[in-house]
C-alpha cells in the first residue's frame, strides 16, 4: 500500500548526485511510514520548489523485501529520480541528503522481551532488587498478581560498599565532620568505602558469565552516582575479557535511585545490542554504508541523535516522539499561543500529549514493567485504537484492552477474528470498504468484509438486550431493544471515553482547563474519532494535516539534533552553593557545544539550555528548573511549584540534585503555526453544491445519534485551500479517514484539515458543551460512559491529592484513596489507591451525615479518624465533604483519606506496636468541622492535633504540626477537584441523571456479585462456607458464609475471638473493607468498585469481639494486620487463593525533638511497610517480594533511604524458599537488612511470626517471619560498641511486635513471611468440603 505523486522525474537533473533528497521514516509495529522531500523545477503552483513522496508498507514482508525502511527509501529514489533501483542491489546514496529514523525496534523487543542476554553486575545483597522493585503490584484487584519479568538472564553480586557521610534528617550537620578516609564524590557528597572488591574475585565471576555466552552486561552499584571508581574498574575488567557491550549506570544515567538506574543500565545493555544490529543490517542495504550521508534516529526525548550515539534506552519512545514533533510545530502558533493536545491513534493503543511552546519532558516512566531514568517527552498510552476488542461485562460494554491485533485483526479483516473498534466504525458506514485497500481474504484483495461484523454484532446485540430487558423488568423500569446499529454506535462512546480519560489526566489533572486547548488528530485511526473526542472534553477545534497517517514521520524532517549531559549533585541552592553551580553548567554546556560542533553544527546553529533539578529539603518531588531570564534558578523554581502544586513551602530548604545541560543544533528553525496565518486570510468557499466540487466521490448513508444520515464523501487530495465542508461527511485520503460530524465543519488549507464546531467562532472557542438530553432509565451505553467519567473524578482527586501534599507518606508513597459518594453515603467510585480504605469510608462519610444532620451548610469541610466513625486506624485522618443543591439539600459527597506522618501518641510515626488503649495512638476525633462556611477552623485543629493527645502521660500531640496542616490542606484541595468535576457532570447531562447513574452503577455491581455468591453455591452443592485463621497470640477469626438462591449472603463472624489487650482490634470498617475487596477480586472481569458491591451482604460482627472492639480499644494493628488476616480467611473460605503473607510488616525508626542548650532540634520518623509472599491459587503460582491485599504502598529507593537517615542497608533481597510447596508453590519473602550509624527508637509491628500463612487445597504453609536484633557489645555506659566486629554480635528474636533502643553498628534484620502453596505437588488435591 503507497502513494506517490505521479510524476516520472521529479528531480532535476542537474541535482542528480547532488545529495539533495532528504527522507525520514517512521518504522512502526505493523506500518513502516515513509516521507521523501525532494526538490523540483518552482511552479506557480509550487514555488517553494519541494514535493513530497508519501510511501507507506508493511513493517513486515520478508516474501517481498528483507527490510521495511530501505523498500522505502528505494521506492522514493524510483519515484524521485525516474530510475530503476532494483531490490536485491545496494541502494545508490549520491542522491540522499540525509535519512532521519524513529523505530519501534527497542520498544517491540522490550514488549516482547526479545532483547540481547545479558547480565546484571551489583552490589552484593540486592541481586533481586529489581525482581522486587518498588513492592507494588500492578493491579490490585488480580488474585493471580503478574509481574513483567525482569530483562537479565543472571545476576552477578559484587562483594564492594561505599555508603554516603551524613544524613539529610541530620538535625545538627554543622556540627559534624566528614571522617579522614571519605572520599568526595562528583555529586558533592562524601562518601566511605565500606569494602573494596576483590577484583581477582570479580574477574573470576564475569569470567564465567561470559563462559555461558553472554556478551551484554550493565554494571549498577550502590552509590555510583556520585562514586565511580568501582563501575569502571569492573567495567575495564569485562573489556578484557571480552564483552561486547559494557553499560556502566554511572555514566548512562548519573541520578540518585538505583533501582531506576539499575532498570535503565539493564534495559540499555538489553535493547542496545540489537539496535546496534539492526543498523549494521540497515547500513548493509547502501553502496557506501552511511560514510557520505547523514543518518540520524528520533530519541525518547524529541530530539535526533546521529547513528553512533543512539542506544536501545533513548529509543522507547522513538516512534511517538516524532508524531508529538510533528503537531507542536503545524499545530501551535507562539502568538496565538493555543495549547494542544496531540491524539496519535492506532491499531491497538492511543498516545496523547501536551504542548504550550515547550517540550514537556518526564525523567522517570515505566514501560512494559521497566523503569527508565532517562528523558522523555510525556506521552501517555492508553490501550484503546481500532483493534481493541469489544465486550459486554457484568452490564458494562467494555473496549480493551485486549486487541485484535493485525492477526487476526477485528472481524472485518476476513481471518475470523473478534468484533473490534474498526468493526463497529464499518458496521456504521464510518469506514467505506470501496474505498479501504483491498488487501483481505485468502487471495488479500478482497474489501473488508462487513458482513462478518454484522453478524458478530447481531450475537453481541442479542445479549445486551436479553441481559438489559431482565435487569429492568427487575427493577420495574421500562426497556426498549437497542438495534444492532445502536449498540455499535454505544461502543464508539465508550472508546472514546476511554480515551478522554488520559486527556483529561494530563490537562485537568494539572490544572489545565482542557476546553482552552485545540487537538491535533493523527494515526491510521484518529481522523475517525477526532470530533466526537474534542466534542466529549468539550474542545472546539481539531487539527487533522494532510499528512496526518503519517505525521509522525513528517515530524521528523522538524526535529532538531540533541545532545544532552548531566552531573549530579547534593547541594543546598544558596548564594555560595551557586558559585560553583554555575561553572559546572557552563562546563556542561561546552561540552554539549563541542559534541554538537562535530557534527557540524556552528555556534550559530546551536542552543543550549541550561537546568538545575531541585526539591524542597524533605520531599522527593523534584522539578527541572530551566534558567531564568535573571538567573535566579530559585525563584523560577518556587513560580513552577506554584504552578504544578499549588503552593510553596517557605522558610523551606531548596535542595538540587542533578545539574543538566541540553543543547540542539539545527541549520534552519522550524516555523510554528503558520496554519493559524492561513486561516486569519483565508477566503472560505462553502461546498453549498457538493457534488458540482472536484473533490466530490460518493453520497453514503453513515450512522449517527438518532440514525442515519445522508453523507458526502469527499478526497482530500482534491480539497483547496479555503473549501469548507459541512458535516456529517467524510474526508478519504489513501491511508486514513476523516469523519466530519454533524454539527462542525471542515476549513482545508494547504497543509490542514481544521475541523471547527459548527457554535463556536473561527477561533478556538471555550464554551462549555450543550446539555445532553438522555433518560433517568438504566442504559447499557450510558452506564459504561458514566463508569469511566465517576472513576475518573476519583483518580483526578487522587492526582490533586498527590500533587499538593508534602509528606513523604503521601506525596511518595502513595498512602491515600480517594472516592465519590451519593446523597446518602453510598460508595459510588473510588480510585485504585489503598484497598484497606476502600469499604471503610462509607461508613465514615454515613457516620458523620447522621452525626451532623441538620447541622451541614455548604462550605463546611469535617474531619474524622475515629475508629467507631469508620474510620481505620488514626494515621489515617478522613476529609469530608459535602455539596448541595441551591439549598441546603445534599447531592453528593466527596472524600479522602490520608496516613499522616505522625499524628502524636506514645511514638513517633503513630504505630506503636506496644500500645493497650487508643488515646496511645495519637490524636483522634469522632468528627470536626475542619472548615465551617469556608473558613480554616485552625484553633479547633491545634487544639484536635497538638493539644488533647499531650494530655496522656506518656503521650505527645503530632510531631510535625506544619506537615500534617499542609496535607490535611491537600486533602481539602482534593475534594475540591472532586466537587468541580462533578459539578461538570452535571452542568452537560443533569444533576438527576448524575444522580440516576450513581444508583445504577451500584445496582451493576450488585448484579456481578450476587452471580459470583450464586456460582460459589453451586460450586460447592451447598449455601454454607467455613473458615477459620489464627493470629499470632492465639485470636481467632471465624466466618460462616451463607448463601441463599438469590445471591445473597450472611458474612458471620461469630466465634471469633474477643477484644486484644493490645493492638490488633480491627474496627468493623475495617472487616466491610476486606469483605469488599475479596469479593471485587473474585469477579475476575473488570468491575466498578462501589457499594453495590455490598448490597447483596449482611455482616454478621459480635459486639466486644476482635472485629468490633470496645470505644477506647488500641487498633492501630488492626488496620495493618488483622485486616490481612480477613482477607486470608475470607478467601479461603471461598476456596479463592492460599493465604499470603498476612502482614504489612511495619517498620518505624527515628529519634524526638532534643533541646540542648537552649536550642530546640527537630526530631524525625521513618515509617514502612515491606512486601513478602503472595499466596498461590487454583491457576497461579505465588509472586514473590510483593504488597498483597489490604496494601499496596511504595517503598523507599535503598539510595534515597541512605541519603536521607543515618541507616546503612546491607541488604533488600528475596527470602528464597520461604513460599509453601505445591503444585503451585506460594511466593518468597522478603529479608531486608538494616544497620543504624546513630542511637534511635525502632519499632516493629508485625504479624504470621508464629502462625504460618497456610495452603490451600494440600499446599503447604509459607514460612514464618522473622524479626531480628543483631547488637552490638556494650561499652560500659550501656551503648553499643560501634568498632566490635561482626563476630561480637548478639543476635536476639524480637517477635511480632516490639520496640527497642538500638545503638550505632546494631542491625534489624525482617525476614517476611512466605505465601502459602495451592495443590499437592503430585496434582492430587484433597480438601475439606465447602
Amino acid at each position: 500500500m503507497s502513494s506517490f505523486v505521479n510524476d516520472s522525474r521529479l528531480l532535476p537533473g542537474r541535482l542528480h548526485g547532488q545529495h539533495r533528497i532528504r527522507v525520514c521514516i517512521d518504522r512502526g509495529g505493523t506500518f513502516t511510514d515513509c516521507v521523501g522531500v525532494v526538490p523540483v523545477e518552482p511552479t506557480a503552483e509550487n514555488p517553494l520548489a519541494e514535493r513530497t513522496i508519501v510511501a507507506k508498507l508493511l513493517s513486515e514482508d520478508p516474501a517481498h523485501y528483507p527490510d521495511a525502511p530501505r523498500e522505502g527509501i528505494r521506492r522514493i529514489l524510483e519515484a524521485a529520480t525516474g530510475q530503476p533501483h532494483p531490490r536485491g542491489m545496494p541502494l545508490d546514496t549520491s542522491n540522499l541528503e540525509y535519512i532521519r529514523m524513529g523505530t519501534t525496534v527497542a520498544t517491540n523487543a522490550l514488549l516482547e522481551r526479545k532483547g540481547e542476554p545479558c547480565a546484571l553486575v551489583t552490589t552484593k545483597g540486592f541481586g533481586d532488587l529489581l525482581r522486587i522493585g518498588n513492592q507494588a503490584r500492578p493491579r490490585i484487584f488480580d488474585l493471580a498478581i503478574a509481574k513483567p519479568d525482569v530483562l537479565y538472564q543472571s545476576v552477578v553480586e559484587v562483594d564492594e560498599r561505599v555508603t554516603l557521610v551524613g544524613y539529610a534528617m541530620d538535625p545538627r550537620p554543622a556540627a559534624r565532620k566528614p571522617p579522614a578516609d571519605a572520599v568526595l564524590g562528583r555529586s558533592g557528597e562524601y562518601v566511605r568505602v565500606l569494602a573494596a572488591p576483590d577484583w581477582g574475585a570479580v574477574r573470576a565471576k564475569l569470567q564465567q558469565v561470559h563462559g555461558s555466552g553472554i556478551r551484554s552486561i550493565a554494571v549498577c552499584l550502590m552509590h555510583s552516582y556520585t562514586f565511580t571508581e568501582h563501575e569502571d574498574e569492573i567495567g575495564r575488567i569485562a573489556q578484557e575479557i571480552g564483552f561486547s557491550h559494557i553499560t556502566l549506570s554511572s555514566q548512562l544515567s548519573p541520578m540518585v535511585k538505583i533501582v531506576p538506574r539499575a532498570h535503565s543500565a539493564t534495559a540499555d545493555a538489553y535493547l542496545t545490542p540489537g539496535i546496534l544490529q539492526y543498523v549494521d543490517g540497515f547500513a548493509g542495504g547502501f553502496d557506501a554504508g552511511f560514510g557520505r550521508i547523514r543518518v540520524d534516529f528520533m530519541q525518547s526525548d524529541g530530539g535526533l541523535a546521529p547513528i553512533e550515539h543512539f542506544s536501545g534506552l533513548r529509543a522507547i519512545l522513538s516512534g511517538p516522539a516524532a508524531g508529538v514533533i510533528g503537531y507542536s510545530v503545524t499545530a501551535f502558533s507562539r502568538v496565538e499561543r493555543v495549547p494542544v493536545i496531540g491524539f496519535d491513534m492506532g491499531g491497538t493503543s492511543t498516545d496523547v500529549s501536551r504542548f504550550d511552546g515547550q517540550l514537556e519532558h518526564v525523567f522517570e516512566t515505566t514501560t512494559a514493567g521497566v523503569t527508565i531514568q532517562a528523558p522523555q517527552l510525556d506521552i501517555n498510552t492508553v490501550a484503546a485504537g481500532g483493534g481493541s476488542r469489544l465486550f459486554f461485562r457484568n452490564g458494562l460494554m467494555v473496549v480493551g484492552p485486549e486487541s485484535a491485533g493485525a492477526h487476526p485483526g477485528p472481524a472485518c479483516y476476513r481471518k475470523g477474528g473478534p468484533l473490534a473498534v474498526t468493526d463497529a466504525n464499518l458496521l456504521l458506514g464510518r469506514l467505506r470498504p470501496e474505498h479501504f485497500p483491498h488487501i483481505f481474504g485468502d487471495t488479500e484483495d478482497q474489501p473488508l468484509d462487513t458482513e462478518a461484523a454484522c453478524a458478530q454484532f447481531e450475537v453481541l446485540a442479542t445479549g445486551i438486550n436479553a441481559e438489559m430487558r431482565a435487569r429492568s423488568v427487575a427493577a420495574g423500569q421500562r426497556h426498549t431493544d437497542k438495534s444492532t446499529m445502536e449498540i455499535a454506535l454505544g461502543f464508539l462512546q465508550v472508546a472514546n471515553e476511554t480515551m478522554c480519560r488520559p486527556i483529561r489526566a494530563l490537562t485537568e489533572a494539572k490544572g489545565h482547563n482542557v476546553q482552552k486547548h485545540a487537538l491535533a488528530c493523527f494515526g491510521g485511526a484518529g481522523g475517525q474519532h477526532a470530533c466526537a473526542v474534542a466534542a466529549s472534553l468539550g474542545i472546539r477545534r481539531v487539527f487533522v494535516h494532510r499528512l496526518a497517517s503519517v505525521l509522525s514521520a513528517y515530524g521528523l524532517g522538524l526535529a532538531e539534533v540533541v545532545c544532552e549531559a548531566q552531573a549530579p549533585a547534593a547541594a543546598v541552592w544558596s548564594p555560595e552553593a551557586q558559585l560553583t553551580l554555575l561553572p559546572r553548567l557552563a562546563a556542561l554546556a561546552d561540552e554539549c557545544h563541542a559534541k554538537l560542533g562535530r557534527q557540524g553544527f556552528s555556534a550559530m546553529h546551536i542552543r543550549a539550555t541550561r537546568f538545575l533539578n531541585m526539591r524542597y529539603d524533605g520531599t522527593d518531588t523534584s522539578i527541572m528548573v530551566p534558567e531564568a531570564a535573571d538567573g535566579d534558578y530559585a525563584a523560577c523554581f518556587e513560580d513552577m511549584h506554584q504552578r504544578e502544586f499549588g503552593f510553596t513551602l517557605r522558610g523551606r530548604s531548596i535542595l538540587v540534585d542533578d545539574l543538566r545541560v541540553r543543547a540542539t543544533g539545527a541549520f534552519t528553525q522550524p516555523v510554528f503555526g503558520q496554519v493559524y496565518d492561513e486561516l486569519a486570510s483565508l477566503v472560505r468557499r462553502s461546498l453549498d453544491d457538493p457534488e458540482a466540487h472536484p473533490a466530490f466521490v460518493d453520497r453514503v448513508p453513515v450512522y449517527f445519534q438518532g440514525g442515519h444520515r445522508d453523507t458526502a464523501v469527499f478526497g482530500l487530495d482534491r480539497l483547496e485551500p479555503g473549501d469548507v465542508v459541512a458535516g456529517p461527511a467524510i474526508v478519504l485520503d489513501r491511508n486514513s479517514t476523516v469523519l466530519v460530524e454533524p454539527g462542525w465543519t471542515a476549513t482545508a488549507t494547504s497543509s490542514q484539515l481544521v475541523l471547527d464546531h459548527a457554535d463556536a467562532p473561527a477561533q478556538a472557542s471555550n464554551a462549555a458543551p450543550s446539555r445532553r438530553r438522555i433518560s433517568t432509565d438504566v442504559d447499557p451505553i450510558h452506564l459504561s460512559v458514566f463508569a469511566h467519567r465517576f472513576m475518573s473524578i476519583a483518580e483526578q482527586m487522587g492526582r490533586t491529592l498527590e500533587k499538593t501534599s508534602v509528606s513523604t507518606n503521601i506525596k511518595e508513597r502513595l498512602d491515600f484513596s480517594c472516592a465519590l459518594f451519593d446523597q446518602d453515603g453510598n460508595l459510588v467510585a473510588n480510585a485504585p489507591h489503598i484497598p484497606v480504605h476502600l469499604g471503610s469510608m462509607s461508613h465514615a462519610v454515613k457516620f458523620q451525615l447522621e452525626r451532623f444532620a441538620g447541622d451541614l451548610h455548604s462550605g463546611d469541610v469535617i474531619m474524622t479518624n475515629h475508629p467507631q466513625a469508620g474510620g481505620s486506624h488514626l494515621p489515617d485522618i478522613t476529609i469530608i465533604t459535602p455539596v448541595f443543591d441551591s439549598g441546603d439539600r445534599i447531592i453528593f459527597l466527596v472524600a479522602s483519606r490520608g496516613h499522616h506522618a505522625d499524628i502524636g501518641g506514645i511514638s513517633p510515626g503513630s504505630m506503636p506496636p506496644t500500645s493497650r488503649d487508643l488515646f496511645q495512638e495519637g490524636a483522634n476525633t469522632m468528627g470536626m468541622k475542619i472548615v465551617r462556611a469556608g473558613e480554616l477552623q485552625e484553633s479547633d485543629l491545634e487544639r484536635v492535633l497538638l493539644v488533647e493527645p499531650a494530655r496522656h502521660p506518656g503521650c505527645s500531640g503530632t510531631r510535625n504540626y506544619r506537615d500534617v496542616l499542609s496535607d490535611l490542606k491537600a486533602q481539602i484541595a482534593a475534594n475540591h477537584r472532586g466537587i468541580t468535576l462533578v459539578h461538570q457532570l452535571c452542568a452537560e447531562y443533569g444533576l438527576d441523571v448524575v444522580q440516576a447513574y450513581m444508583a445504577h452503577i451500584q445496582q451493576t455491581a450488585e448484579a456481578a456479585v450476587r452471580s459470583l455468591l450464586q456460582e460459589s453455591r453451586r460450586l460447592c452443592g451447598t449455601g454454607q462456607l467455613r473458615g477459620t485463621d489464627f493470629m499470632d497470640d492465639g485470636s481467632i477469626i471465624s466466618l460462616t458464609v451463607d448463601i441463599d438462591e438469590a445471591g445473597s449472603a450472611v458474612f458471620d463472624f461469630s466465634g471469633t475471638s474477643p477484644e486484644v489487650y493490645g493492638n490488633t482490634n480491627a474496627p468493623p470498617s475495617v472487616t466491610y473493607s476486606a469483605i469488599i475487596y475479596c469479593l471485587r477480586c473474585m469477579v475476575t472481569s473488570e468491575l466498578p468498585l462501589n457499594q453495590g458491591c455490598l448490597a447483596p451482604v449482611k455482616v454478621i460482627i459480635p459486639e466486644g469481639s476482635l472485629l468490633s472492639p470496645s470505644l477506647t480499644a488500641a487498633v492501630v494493628g488492626g488496620n495493618v494486620l488483622t485486616s490481612q488476616r480477613l482477607c486470608d480467611v475470607i478467601l479461603s473460605t471461598f476456596g479463592a487463593a492460599a493465604a499470603s503473607q498476612g502482614c504489612m510488616n511495619n517498620l518505624t525508626f527515628g529519634v524526638p525533638a532534643l533541646d540542648v542548650n537552649g536550642v530546640r532540634y527537630e526530631g524525625w520518623g521513618y515509617y514502612e511497610t515491606i512486601a513478602g509472599g503472595h499466596g498461590a491459587g487454583p491457576t497461579w503460582s505465588g509472586q514473590s517480594g510483593v504488597h498483597t491485599h489490604m496494601t499496596n504502598t511504595r517503598i523507599t529507593d535503598p539510595e534515597i533511604l541512605e541519603r536521607r537517615y543515618p541507616v546503612i542497608l546491607h541488604q533488600f533481597a528475596l527470602r528464597k524458599g520461604s513460599g509453601g510447596a505445591g503444585m503451585r508453590p506460594g511466593g518468597d519473602g522478603c529479608i531486608r537488612d538494616i544497620e543504624f550509624l546513630e542511637s534511635m527508637s525502632v519499632s516493629l509491628l508485625t504479624e504470621r511470626r508464629a502462625r504460618p500463612p497456610p495452603g490451600l487445597d494440600g499446599g503447604q504453609p509459607g514460612a514464618c517471619g522473622i524479626n531480628l536484633w543483631q547488637r552490638r557489645p556494650c561499652t560500659g555506659d550501656g551503648v553499643g560498641d560501634s568498632e566490635a566486629g561482626d563476630q561480637a554480635r548478639r543476635t536476639l528474636n524480637l517477635g511480632g511486635k516490639n520496640t527497642v533502643h538500638v545503638s550505632p553498628g546494631d542491625r534489624i534484620v525482617i525476614m517476611t513471611p512466605g505465601g502459602g502453596g495451592h495443590g499437592l505437588p503430585d496434582g492430587l488435591c484433597h480438601r475439606e468440603p465447602l
